[in-house]
């Protein structure tokens, strides 16, 4: 993917906008940050649940997760844009989503809840 595929699947969110986080350019919903794109090795920071998932994600795929020593004490995986699978990304965003929108934005979306 691209940074300006990133951007649109991101922008197509409920709520979302653009913003910054710690001064670098960030993605929001309802002004909650969601991510951010990392200028030093174009790959997205991405709160994948927990530090086990993370590792693993990191573990069976490489070339896509990554993290450095920075992100080692939180759930966040440093995901390669232009190795990541479109379709797992616009998953894994809109799961984000659903933890990071504010409950009138998740009741005014109810195509955006979790399936099954």
């Amino acid at each position: 993917m691209t940074e300006d595929e990133v951007d649109a699947l991101i922008m197509g969110l409920p709520g979302a906008e653009h913003g910054s986080a710690y001064g670098h350019p960030c993605w929001r919903i309802a002004g909650k940050f969601l991510t951010r794109l990392r200028a030093e090795d174009e790959s997205l920071a991405l709160d994948v649940g927990s530090i086990e998932r993370r590792d693993m994600l990191v573990e069976v795929d490489p070339d896509v997760f990554h993290v450095t020593d920075h992100y080692c004490g939180y759930a966040y995986a440093l995901i390669r844009i232009e190795k990541v699978d479109p379709d797992w990304l616009k998953a894994e965003l809109s799961s984000r989503w659903r933890k990071v929108a504010p409950a009138k934005l998740r009741k005014a979306h109810p195509e955006m809840a979790e399936a099954g």
